[in-house]
């Protein structure tokens, strides 16, 4: 095992960003930003005797939970934390996804692992409290391309796309919800792919058989992402909450009309937040006017301000005021929370001591702090999601055969190849070429003097000649690296598969790879190895040998 700092990791794109690296390694930097420093005692015993104390729709989002998960096929221990949650010394321990396929990317295995853990950690240290964790299911998205497909690496391992057709509707048009989307005849043809892609092992029939079933036709993206995980995690306790229901909208109906009523104040809000953010860093949320979209034709739509009342963005449809509050009273239903107002509805109706967050989400946490405000609820302690990258066998003997690190992978896998090459070379050309430029400058510039009194003039042709040179030996260097390069091809290769692993795609394995790779070589007990591994309070990346 090897823990690496997240500042340590490369910055290219939004994986980490500086904001996120200090909430790990400099709370007091981003502390104004947020109400509790999950790293304080004391913190935790005040957020939790608020969450606590909270008054919220307890007894009615229990009732639905428990139908909710009943229908999802849940196991025992998730009815019991149902009913534990009825309790005023329970509280939530939360985290949300999308309801991606297969799971999606390993981090939702990661956030899922690391709530389930926290828990546990937190029942250990409050016995006379209960927590209980819940997974919000982001359904309700409407952009499939972010749900529909996966990463594997096939047997020759190589890194390859996966994904589910749903049709040209779906592909290019408003999908609405897509946790409603039902799985038809393509789903079938998917299986088989993967199953040629992957190659069989040991494990195969009963881990296809698995994903089957829970990936079938007539299942919709929320059933069999609940059916697969509630299979894989068996029995941890896990209450799944689907926010596209009618009784739970029908709750949010107080959130949904402030919204509406007091429209652009909540946009300001984070607009102002955003300011103080940006002093210092990137502001990861763009809010809305109104953050809230509208369920139409099928289809879901941005709520925009007009003159007139309201309109859906993209849509010819507008609504008056009081139309749209008539909806909001007699069809809560149809109102579907952004970024920004999804976390209020969360706390609006559960009585959460932590989110378990991803990189990304703690960057938006940071703009959100007065929304919470002025909804009159506590912001819960945002908790840093497991982070980690695992190396199999076969990679770790790459790795330790050329004397590579991961870190290495982390930077530039060009480097890497001339590191390979040149070890399996026995001439080594930074070696070689290393004196080469310098000597040949110096002898050049031994000229000068003579050269100056002869004609000053000369001069300049000697540093015409000094920079040909220069550039004849570079390219002689280039010559000579894509020579050995090609000399060893094999290792190049190794190399270059190892960085699947590592690093698929130049970007980290846990954004990348779903899960089915792992189950597929190692089985079921894969997971189980994996909560016995993961570290959820080291607040660095970690590397885990397989």
């Amino acid at each position: 095992m090897k823990w690496i700092d997240y500042k340590d990791l490369p910055s290219n794109g939004s994986a980490f960003s500086s904001l996120f690296i200090d909430y790990l390694s400099d709370f007091e930097r981003v502390k104004k930003f947020y109400t509790w420093n999950y790293r304080n005692p004391d913190d935790w015993q005040s957020a939790l005797d608020l969450a606590a104390k909270r008054s919220v729709p307890r007894a009615d989002v229990c009732r639905i939970l428990s139908v909710q998960n009943r229908d999802f096929h849940c196991g025992v221990k998730t009815l019991a934390n149902i009913d534990a949650l009825r309790n005023d010394n329970a509280v939530a321990v939360v985290t949300g996804q999308q309801v991606g396929l297969f799971t999606g990317p390993l981090y939702t295995i990661y956030k899922t692992l690391t709530t389930l853990l926290l828990s546990e950690k937190l029942q250990t240290q409050f016995p006379e409290h209960q927590f209980v964790p819940v997974f919000w299911l982001e359904g309700e998205d409407h952009d499939y391309d972010e749900v529909g497909t996966i990463r594997l690496i096939n047997r020759e391992n190589d890194l390859v796309n996966a994904s589910y057709d749903p049709g040209e509707k779906v592909r290019n048009g408003n999908a609405g919800p897509v946790g409603q989307i039902e799985f038809g005849d393509g789903v079938d043809d998917l299986f088989t792919s993967l199953e040629s892609a992957l190659g069989s092992t040991e494990f195969t029939p009963k881990v296809f058989n698995l994903f089957r079933t829970a990936y079938q036709k007539g299942m919709t993206f929320n059933r069999a992402f609940v059916h697969l995980m509630n299979d894989l995690l068996e029995n941890s306790g896990l209450v799944f909450l689907n926010p596209h229901d009618p009784e739970l909208k029908r709750l949010l109906i107080p959130v949904f009309r402030k919204e509406l009523e007091s429209t652009p104040r909540n946009c300001q809000l984070v607009i102002d937040q955003s300011v103080e953010v940006e002093k210092q860093y990137h502001a990861q949320v763009k809010p809305k006017p109104v953050n809230l979209f509208f369920f139409h034709n099928g289809g879901r739509y941005l709520i925009e301000p007009k003159p007139s009342g309201f309109g859906l963005k993209n849509s010819r449809k507008q609504f008056t005021h009081d139309e749209m509050l008539g909806h909001v009273s007699d069809h809560p239903e149809l109102f579907s929370p952004n970024v920004v107002l999804r976390p209020i509805c969360q706390d609006f109706l559960l009585p959460t001591l932590a989110y378990v967050a991803g990189p990304g989400e703690i960057s938006y946490f940071a703009q959100l702090k007065p929304v919470y405000a002025e909804f009159g609820i506590p912001q819960p302690v945002i908790y840093p999601r497991a982070s980690a990258t695992i190396i199999e066998e076969k990679v770790e003997k790459v790795l330790t055969r050329y004397h590579l690190t991961v870190n290495e992978f982390f930077r530039d896998i060009e480097i890497v190849k001339q590191k390979v090459a040149e070890q399996v070379s026995e001439v080594k050309i930074q070696e070689l070429f290393g004196g080469v430029s310098g000597s040949l400058g110096e002898t050049l510039e031994s000229l000068r003097e003579g050269l100056v009194r002869i004609d000053p003039t000369l001069a300049g042709a000697l540093d015409t000649a000094k920079n040909k040179v220069d550039f004849q030996i570079e390219t002689l260097k280039q010559k000579a690296v894509a020579a050995q390069k090609r000399q060893n091809e094999i290792a190049i290769r190794q190399a270059e598969k190892a960085a699947h692993h590592v690093f698929p795609s130049s970007n980290f394995q846990e954004r990348e790879l779903n899960v089915l790779h792992f189950l597929n070589k190692y089985g079921l007990e894969f997971l189980r190895w994996l909560r016995g591994e993961l570290v959820i309070d080291a607040f660095k990346h970690q590397v885990i040998r397989l």
